[in-house]
């Protein structure tokens, strides 16, 4: 019982933030003009130099975890695949509406990275750190490019352009690179760069809570069942038969297990709003996926593990 205390309090935080960016805008004069500042601001800058530094700050032993990338890039492909399958499955498919799957598609593989972090620490130690930052850095540029990809598509706009005048995706794809590199943030302006991005983690929350409606769940939701499915059941399901067939460690298991388990990425709601889909959607999903994560996070490292 305790461990189950202890994963639902990793998440706690963050819902406390989302709730709090409800109330503020809602009952004070920070409203909705204000937020779309915030979130340009965390989108094109705070969550950007978030993500560099997250990557470069851990030296990726692309060797030592083979197997336990090749496990965890293997159940992202598949989390992206039956994500974006959803509207061709047989029922389901005619009652999806297309526009808001492109969006919230996303949500079904996407990870919020900083209780990846905090959870593998507290999980296996300074081992497991380095294990999941491994596994951040490989699977972030992945999973941002095909965050973006079903929006570009469905807004018939160029892919590319999209890609290239990404923020997130120029972040994490410049900060694998200078990771491999041997690039290392220097100690005298780790500390601001850190600032920045508890900033970023904050108000990304905080706009997610700002932009959520949770009215706009009444029309999709069979798709927000859905993603939300895929994210928090059958992900750590995935996990765990991933984990048997390529022989992990005791640790190498409990990472991907947790990494399977997590809430969805804040920043699903940001891109979402800031490409011009449904952001409100995306930000009750958001919501939703923290909740979540205090069952699915118990039942991957508890139950299956």
């Amino acid at each position: 019982m305790l461990k189950l205390v202890n994963y639902a309090q990793l998440l706690v935080p963050d819902f406390s933030l989302i709730l709090c960016g409800y109330l503020v805008c809602r009952y004070t004069a920070l409203n909705r003009e204000v937020w779309q500042q915030v979130e340009s601001l965390v989108y094109f800058f705070l969550f950007p130099v978030l993500l560099f530094h997250s990557i470069v700050k851990s030296p990726l032993d692309l060797a030592a975890a083979s197997s336990l990338i090749t496990a965890g890039v293997c159940m992202g492909l598949i989390a992206i695949a039956l994500s974006y399958s959803l509207p061709y499955w047989p029922i389901l498919g005619r009652f999806i509406d297309r526009k808001d799957h492109a969006a919230s598609a996303q949500v079904g593989f996407r990870f919020n990275s900083f209780i990846a972090l905090a959870l593998a620490e507290r999980l296996t130690g300074s081992d497991g750190l380095l294990l999941i930052s491994v596994l951040i850095g490989v699977c972030v540029p992945i999973f941002n490019i095909a965050a973006v990809w079903p929006m570009a598509r469905h807004a018939q706009s160029s892919f590319w352009r999209e890609l290239m005048r990404n923020p997130l995706i120029l972040a994490t794809a410049s900060g694998l690179i200078c990771n491999l590199l041997g690039f290392r943030i220097p100690a005298w302006l780790d500390p601001s760069v850190s600032r920045i991005g508890a900033a970023s983690l904050a108000l990304g929350l905080m706009s997610a809570g700002a932009g959520m409606q949770l009215g706009s769940l009444r029309s999709g939701k069979l798709l927000g069942l859905s993603v939300l499915t895929l994210r928090h059941f059958v992900l750590p399901v995935v996990a765990f038969f991933l984990a048997r067939a390529f022989d992990l460690s005791a640790h190498q298991t409990t990472v991907l297990l947790a990494f399977s388990a997590l809430p969805t990425a804040s920043t699903c709601y940001v891109l979402a709003a800031r490409m011009g889909y449904n952001g409100a959607y995306v930000a009750a999903l958001v919501t939703l996926s923290t909740l979540l994560g205090m069952v699915s996070l118990p039942f991957a490292l508890v139950v299956l593990r």
